[in-house]
């Protein structure tokens, strides 16, 4: 289904989504969405508890310890910060 409206953003680059589709893809105040820039478009993901639902299992078969996970998040979070700061 494609829903199509016209948004405004701010000075702070904020929008406000409509409430319909809020409501419809379980968005309520503090949810967290994922941005991605693909082809010139801005796509919002939203990071509701269906989404995490559909992500159980994703990984699963994965040789790689969450301490492994925790320190590459470490060293992409460190070069974000020095490609933000360069």
């Amino acid at each position: 289904m494609v829903t199509q409206s016209t948004i405004t953003f701010t000075t702070k680059g904020q929008v406000v989504i409509p409430l319909k589709l809020r409501r419809r893809l379980g968005i309520e105040a503090g949810t967290r969405a994922i941005v991605e820039e693909q082809d010139g478009k801005l796509i919002l993901k939203p990071i509701t508890a269906a989404y995490v639902s559909s992500m159980r299992g994703k990984f699963a078969g994965l040789d790689i310890s969450t301490a492994e996970l925790e320190q590459s998040r470490r060293e992409d979070r460190k070069k974000e910060n020095r490609e933000k700061y360069a």
